[in-house]
C-alpha cells in the first residue's frame, strides 16, 4: 500500500505536526520504515456522496473566509483551499469535545463522526478525474496521504484507523527525538519529490526538533492542458493596469472561444475548461477601479450565484501569462475566523494519542502556479504544527489587463481546490 502512495504525485501537500514528550537531541541515522492499520479503505456509500455537496459547500465558505481575511492587495495570492481543509480534515479527526465543536463552527463542518466518510466520498470522486483520457491529453489530479510517526511512540488505535479508512493514509516511522532535523529533511525531500520540485522546504531550520510526535501529510499535484489552448503566435506584449494606477507590459494570451460567460454589478466572468471538462479556471474581473473592495465583500452564495449564471456565449479572451508563488502563516487568520481553543493549552485533541497533550502551534501554507498558452500546473503545501500543552450571441470581449481573481474548481461538485487573484502578472 505504501510502497503505492509513494509513485502518487502531488500539487498541494497539507501537513500537520503533532508534537509531544522531550528527549535529548543526539545524532541518529533517520529510517522511515512503515506500518500500517489493518482497516482497509471504505468505500463510500450513497449516504456518503450525498454528503459532498455538503462539504464542498463548507470548504467553499472556509476558502472565501481565508480569503478575505488574509486579503492583501500588494502582492499577488494564490492558495489550495483543498488542501488547507484536508490537512486541518485530518486534525479533525483527533479533536474532541469543545475543540472539535470550535474546529466544526470555523470550517463549516459536519460532525467529526460524519466528515471523514464525506471526504472519503470526495476524495475518490476527484481521482476519478481525467481517467478516461489518453495519455496524450494532459491531465494529473493526484492525491496522496501519509503519516510520519515518532518511532516507539504510541497513538491511538482508532485514530490510525480512522486516517487509513477515510483519508488512505498509513504510518511511516521517524525518529524525531533524538534526529529532529534529519527527520525534518526526509519529508521536505519526499514534498519535493511529490510536487516535481516546485515546493521546497515546507517545513523550515526550527520548525521540527525533539518535541516532534506526529506529521500528517496530504499531497496533490494538478497539471492540465486547456480544453482550448492559446495560439502562442496570438501571444503579444499588452498593458496591465495596477492598482496604484502605474502600468506593466507582460505577455498577453488571445483567443476566440465558446466558453462560460457572466457579468453582473461590477463584474465580468469568464470559465476556461481544462481538457476532459471535469475541471476549469473560473476567472472573475472586477470593474477597473473597484478590485479590493469587490474582491473582499466575495463570499460562497455571491460565488455560487455567478457560477449559476454562467452561459456559453463567443468570447474574445486576453489573459496574462503568469506564474508565481505564494506562503502565509494562518494560525492569525484562523484565531479571527473563530478557531481559538484549538491554539491554546485548553486544545483536546485526545484522540490522537488518548491524552489532551497536544494544541496546534501555528499552520503554514506554501502554493505555486503557472499558467501559459498550454494549460496550468499548480502545487501547494501546508503544515499544521502541533505542540504540547504549554508550548473565475455576439462576442464579448474579456480584456484581463487589471487585477483579477482565479479559482481551479472541479465543476461536477464545485470544489474549490486554488484560490489566487493576480495584481501584478509581471511578479514573480
Amino acid at each position: 500500500m505504501f510502497d503505492r502512495k509513494r509513485r502518487w504525485l502531488i500539487v498541494a501537500i497539507a501537513i500537520s505536526v503533532a508534537l509531544a514528550g522531550c528527549a535529548p537531541s543526539v545524532p541518529a541515522v533517520v529510517k522511515a520504515a512503515e506500518v500500517s492499520s489493518n482497516k482497509p479503505r471504505v468505500d463510500p456509500t450513497s449516504a456518503d456522496e450525498s454528503a459532498i455537496p455538503s462539504l464542498v459547500e463548507g470548504n467553499t465558505r472556509l476558502a472565501l473566509d481565508l480569503y478575505r481575511t488574509l486579503f492583501n492587495a500588494a502582492e499577488n495570492q494564490f492558495a489550495s483551499p483543498y488542501s488547507i481543509s484536508l490537512a486541518l480534515a485530518m486534525t479533525y479527526a483527533g479533536a474532541r469535545n469543545e475543540t472539535a465543536a470550535e474546529m466544526a463552527r470555523t470550517l463549516h463542518w459536519m460532525s467529526v463522526d460524519d466528515l471523514p466518510a464525506a471526504f472519503n466520498a470526495l476524495d475518490l470522486l476527484l481521482r476519478s478525474r481525467g481517467q478516461d483520457l489518453t495519455k496524450d491529453e494532459r491531465f494529473r489530479l493526484n492525491i496522496a496521504n501519509a503519516i510520519w510517526g515518532q518511532q516507539g511512540f504510541g497513538f491511538q488505535d482508532e485514530f490510525l484507523d480512522t486516517l487509513a479508512q477515510y483519508y488512505n493514509s498509513g504510518l511511516r516511522l521517524l525518529d524525531f527525538s533524538h534526529s529532529p532535523d534529519a527527520a525534518r529533511k526526509v519529508i521536505n525531500q519526499w514534498v519535493e519529490e511529490q510536487t516535481e520540485d516546485k515546493i521546497k522546504d515546507l517545513l523550515p531550520e526550527g520548525s521540527i526538533d525533539s518535541l516532534v510526535r506526529m506529521v500528517l501529510t496530504n499531497a496533490i499535484y494538478f497539471n492540465a492542458a486547456w480544453q482550448y489552448p492559446f495560439d502562442q503566435q496570438a501571444t503579444h506584449d499588452g498593458v496591465f493596469h495596477r492598482l496604484d494606477g502605474s502600468t506593466v507590459t507582460v505577455p498577453l494570451m488571445h483567443q476566440s472561444e465558446l466558453l462560460g460567460y457572466a457579468a453582473g454589478p461590477g463584474y465580468q466572468a469568464v470559465e476556461l475548461p481544462y481538457v476532459g471538462g471535469d475541471l476549469s479556471m473560473l476567472i472573475l474581473l472586477p470593474d477597473e477601479g473597484t478590485f479590493a473592495d469587490w474582491a473582499k465583500k466575495l463570499d460562497a452564495d455571491t460565488l455560487a450565484g455567478i457560477v449559476g449564471s454562467l452561459e456559453h456565449q463567443q468570447v474574445q479572451l486576453s489573459l496574462p501569462r503568469f506564474s508565481f508563488d505564494s506562503e502565509v502563516q494562518l494560525k492569525a487568520a484562523l484565531q479571527k475566523l473563530g478557531m481559538s481553543q484549538p491554539f491554546t493549552a485548553e486544545a483536546d485533541f485526545s484522540g490522537m494519542t488518548g491524552r489532551r497533550d497536544l494544541f496546534i502551534d501555528d499552520v503554514y501554507h506554501k502554493a505555486f502556479v503557472a499558467v501559459d498558452e498550454s494549460g496550468t500546473e499548480a502545487a501547494a503545501a501546508t503544515a499544521v504544527v502541533m505542540r504540547l500543552s504549554g508550548m473565475p450571441l455576439e462576442p464579448v470581449a474579456v480584456t484581463v489587463d487589471r487585477p483579477f481573481l482565479f479559482l481551479i474548481r472541479d465543476t461536477g461538485t464545485g470544489a474549490v481546490l486554488f484560490l489566487g487573484h493576480v495584481v501584478n502578472p509581471a511578479q514573480s
